[in-house]
């Protein structure tokens, strides 16, 4: 089996929401395998991660909207249409634009006329990640270039996709791989060969992070001097939850001392003003997005983490959140919702508390148990470490994923302070 040289299709490039995906790349640039990234969008963050200094692959923008560089699509069209994969695309993309009349399916297919006009002849493979938008433009550009692609696949895109979609995704890729057992399992009904989907957890780079569990103060919530610090790590959409947590936030006793810390991106007016309304706001800091160093230095000095996870009404939904891994790799305990794949991080009892979604009462209760009870946190917080450690390296999943771009031994390590994760690239 031949080394792959990659296309690696993503939404946007670098996003600070999107860790997982960089360290992935990184791993991919660690194991030896040449590549370079194609983004649909240009960067909006205006932060970045440390790890995207380490990625030295190059990056090709296409075009947002064909309006926007109409003789870069033309160009791409005139290119693309010579191809012995292109008729085969058109009918492909025509039947899908039939059930799906919107300007984004044929926006994609501008996209992926442009990105088969202007890759590099030596590209062996096209990967995603996303099984929606990504997907369709990798999809469309591997049939006429005569490519044979992958995917990964992660939780909105699976959940706001039609079934037909992914269906027909999956019949024409190689294989998938996904994040989460519940998405293994979904992904399965839907593909004609089930073998196609498989499980591969993101999990963290351990070297990334200190080896050392922090010394925290053993803090009740008794003393307004010295209140129980609370993080969130999340960006401040819908199925994040993050009306809920306020609600119940504001629901704790009055003699319960606390201090609330979110960090992410989104707009935090309508937050604001509901902690606000709730008469919690003095209790509240917004940080707004950083980097993942500042997230890990939150973790580090925080008490407890939280994130009320729910499925939103479109089916968008977390898969198995990274925060929720940091957080545990920190020595947090945690508490957060019982959906999706987050059960396969937490066990209710044993490393953080599990609530119904939607739930402000229950999270309240869960909350208040967790603040007044250290010695208790202190051993969810111990316990996750070692889970995180004993489940969730990425090296693992990083191995696997090497073998399947064709590389027997990748040269990437274990994720510990010895291990070598930092080999030159190969461009």
């Amino acid at each position: 089996m031949e080394r792959d040289n990659l296309a690696i299709v993503v939404k946007g490039y670098p996003r600070l929401s999107e860790t997982f995906i960089a360290q992935e790349i990184l791993g991919i640039q660690q194991a030896g395998i040449p590549y370079r990234i194609v983004s649909l969008r240009h960067p909006t963050d205006k932060k970045r991660h440390p790890i995207n200094e380490r990625i030295t692959g190059a990056v090709d923008y296409l075009p947002e909207y064909a309006y926007q560089e109409p003789m870069r699509v033309l160009r791409g069209w005139l290119k693309a249409r010579k191809m012995p994969g292109y008729r085969r695309a058109v009918n492909i993309w025509w039947q899908d634009y039939r059930r799906d009349r919107t300007a984004n399916r044929a926006r994609r297919f501008a996209q992926a006329m442009v990105m088969a006009a202007e890759l590099p002849s030596d590209i062996t493979r096209i990967y995603a990640h996303f099984l929606h938008t990504p997907a369709s433009v990798a999809r469309y550009c591997a049939i006429m270039r005569g490519l044979p692609w992958s995917c990964s696949a992660h939780a909105k895109d699976i959940y706001t996709s039609e079934d037909w979609d992914m269906r027909e995704k999956l019949r024409d890729m190689d294989w998938l791989v996904t994040c989460t057992k519940a998405n293994v399992d979904y992904l399965r009904t839907l593909a004609e060969d089930p073998d196609k989907v498989d499980l591969l957890y993101h999990g963290l780079d351990f070297s990334r992070f200190p080896e050392e569990l922090p010394n925290r103060p053993m803090r009740d919530g008794s003393d307004p001097e010295n209140p129980v610090t609370i993080l969130s790590v999340g960006r401040l959409v819908g199925k994040k939850g993050y009306d809920d947590l306020l609600r119940a936030l504001a629901k704790l006793p009055d003699g319960l001392h606390w201090r609330f810390i979110h960090i992410g991106g989104g707009s935090d007016s309508k937050y604001k003003q509901l902690a606000s309304e709730l008469g919690i706001a003095a209790k509240c800091d917004w940080r707004g997005p950083r980097d993942q160093k500042e997230v890990i230095a939150a973790c580090q000095s925080s008490d407890l983490f939280v994130l009320a996870s729910r499925i939103e009404q479109d089916g968008d939904r977390d898969g198995l959140p990274n925060v929720l891994m940091e957080a545990q790799l920190c020595g947090l305990a945690a508490v957060s919702t019982a959906i999706s794949a987050i059960p396969e991080l937490l066990v209710d009892g044993v490393n953080g508390k599990l609530v119904p979604q939607r739930n402000p009462d229950a999270l309240a209760d869960a909350l208040q148990v967790v603040i007044t009870d250290p010695a208790m946190r202190d051993a969810m917080g111990r316990n996750g470490n070692e889970i995180v450690r004993r489940d969730f390296s990425f090296y693992r999943g990083m191995k696997d994923l090497a073998h399947r771009f064709g590389v027997s031994d990748p040269l990437v390590g274990d994720g510990s302070p010895n291990s070598d994760t930092h080999q030159p690239a190969a461009q």
